[in-house]
């Protein structure tokens, strides 16, 4: 089965992503050198680098296979992928899995995070064999500290507790561009 992709309107995609942008053609080709090929499914610029790179994307919910996709904030921006990738092969995530066990106000913070991020996937289409699904591991566990780092990126601080943490590890800075040749070491 073979869909189409809706186009999203700037309103729209905001609602998602304060910060949402449309993707121009030249989004789509920086992220095809970023990620190695375009990413499916997508609507939207969720976050971008201080240069104005694509960060985080904004995926459709639904592939244009007709496959269910659950992950709508993907992660792109190759530095911060890296550095992501160095916390979570350093045991970050072990942590912050025990730190949910125990501390149950942060364990609520962290089922509202799922709830919203199930609520702004919604708001482009509820795919029933994702219901009640975000990314990450939301809301039970830390599994992927990119998918929370991207939502973290994507919504503002304050939403994901571990994906701001992530960022806060990684030594994230909206400031600073991470796209020049010293982040590709």
């Amino acid at each position: 089965m073979k869909i189409a992709i809706p186009q999203l309107s700037l309103a729209q995609l905001r609602q998602i992503a304060p910060a949402a942008s449309l993707a121009t053609e030249a989004d789509r080709e920086i992220l095809r050198q970023q990620l190695g090929r375009i990413p499916r499914g997508l609507v939207g610029i969720a976050a971008r680098c201080r240069c104005g790179n694509p960060a985080v994307t904004i995926t459709y919910p639904r592939l244009e296979d007709g496959s269910p996709f659950p992950t709508t904030f993907y992660l792109s921006l190759p530095s911060l992928v890296k550095e992501i990738s160095r916390i979570e092969s350093t045991g970050g995530m072990e942590a912050m899995n025990e730190e949910l066990r125990v501390n149950e106000e942060l364990a609520a913070q962290y089922r509202h995070a799922h709830e919203i991020y199930v609520q702004r996937r919604e708001l482009m289409e509820e795919v029933p064999e994702i219901a009640g699904k975000s990314a990450g591991g939301m809301p039970d566990r830390v599994k992927c500290l990119h998918a929370l780092a991207g939502y973290a990126l994507a919504v503002g601080a304050g939403i994901c507790p571990f994906g701001d943490r992530a960022l806060q590890q990684a030594g994230w800075d909206a400031k600073i561009c991470r796209c020049g040749a010293a982040a590709r070491n």
